[in-house]
């Protein structure tokens, strides 16, 4: 099915199959309270209808799971949860996966979009509340032991052309540079290798960076308190730089209010969780070895000299918070998964996920497109997400090029 027909359909006549919790805007009331990654959040919500799932620990952006709404949980099986929301968003995001996946699907657009996507696997509902429809998705963090994650919206309005002038006010308030920008940070967290800890940013940290402090406050997730992890850097620059030669590519789709998804693995690649202890009781570590430096064959490897060691620096910044690690911090820990396998134990075919293309300079990185509640048939290029793919790219560019 076309794409212009399938969105369109759906906004002529939204599904009302999107009951359940109403949920709130992203990432409400500023700096989350600190606690362990997977510690359920306190709360009088049973979590007897979840059917074994869980609060997503690692979640750094969106609905998260509390009082009087679900968030995104992390199924028994490896996969996500993401619960639909409200007519039409809810609906709209769910007729657009279901377009881009359906297996009668052969445009070239859509098959390749595929790839900068998450897995989608249908949906999904607890026997005990039907009613409450779930997307089941990939977790794209599942390869990873100490996922550095980074949520960025893009495009230079993140309200779609049916908000009303209320909707429209409310979201240029929270982000006025927007428009000029492109982007905007919705929360991260980085690892940092001294303390073995996660230091997460959450929304405010992004709205407080103006074009002056952009730079170096998107280098933040790239630093993991020893050093910049320019290996990461450079090879978020070639995902996105594919993802933007989609959009120039494209003139079926509209997207707004979408984000970037930024996964890298934060622990060296060399090393174990037993030598990653030996290396923590160190007296200091060498930035040399904590930078992911890359071989003559483009892999990532960690690499000891005798160069001067580096201590450990500390950020005293307002924004950030320090969690203790959980293994695994991602939840992770389903083999099908692991293996490249789909949800039944098949082989995935056609189920989106960059895993076909490692060129050269990447590293253990993934950049996959999500959120697609604003997603609207269209007869031309997308110039707001293009111009917010240009602009995040000369900021990682300038990144790069800084620490040269």
């Amino acid at each position: 099915m076309e794409s212009s027909v399938a969105l369109g359909r759906l906004e002529l006549a939204p599904s009302s199959s999107a009951g359940g919790v109403p949920l709130t805007s992203r990432l409400p009331g500023g700096a989350p309270p600190k606690e362990k990654p997977g510690q359920p959040p306190s709360g009088h919500q049973s979590q007897a209808h979840l059917n074994g799932c869980v609060p997503l620990s690692h979640q750094v952006a969106g609905h998260k799971y509390g009082v009087d709404k679900v968030g995104i949980l992390q199924h028994p099986d490896g996969t996500v949860l993401k619960q639909l929301q409200p007519p039409p968003r809810g609906p709209r995001e769910m007729q657009f996966y279901s377009m881009v996946y359906a297996e009668d699907c052969c445009d070239p657009c859509l098959l390749e979009l595929q790839t900068y996507l998450p897995r989608y696997y249908g949906t999904w509902s607890s026997p005990d509340r039907p009613n409450d429809l779930y997307l089941k998705l990939e977790d794209v963090t599942r390869h990873f032991i100490k996922p550095c994650i980074m949520d960025v919206k893009l495009g230079q309005r993140s309200y779609d052309p049916y908000a009303s002038q209320e909707k429209r006010e409310q979201q240029i308030r929270k982000y006025p540079l927007m428009e000029e920008i492109g982007f905007l940070v919705l929360g991260l967290r980085v690892y940092k290798v001294c303390t073995d800890t996660f230091d997460s940013y959450d929304q405010h940290y992004g709205r407080g960076l103006v074009k002056d402090t952009l730079k170096d406050g998107l280098s933040k997730f790239f630093h993991n308190g020893v050093s910049l992890r320019k290996d990461a850097v450079a090879a978020s620059i070639h995902r996105v730089q594919r993802i933007l030669r989609w959009f120039e590519s494209q003139h079926q789709l509209t997207f707004y209010a979408s984000s970037l998804l930024f996964v890298y693995e934060g622990l060296p690649s060399s090393f174990s969780s037993s030598s990653l202890s030996s290396l923590l009781s160190s007296p200091s570590i060498s930035p040399t070895l904590m930078d992911g430096h890359r071989g003559d064959d483009g892999a990532v490897s960690a690499v000891s000299g005798d160069g001067v060691s580096a201590p450990c620096e500390e950020d005293n910044s307002a924004w950030k918070q320090s969690h203790e690690l959980q293994r695994p911090p991602n939840g992770n820990g389903n083999k099908s998964q692991l293996q490249g396998k789909d949800v039944d134990g098949e082989e995935a075919k056609g189920q989106g996920g960059d895993e076909t293309e490692t060129g050269a300079g990447d590293a253990e990185v993934e950049v996959r497109m999500i959120d697609f509640a604003h997603v609207f048939p269209s007869e031309s290029q997308d110039h707001g997400y293009i111009y917010g793919l240009k602009r995040l790219l000369t900021v990682l560019e300038q990144i790069l090029c800084d620490a040269a």
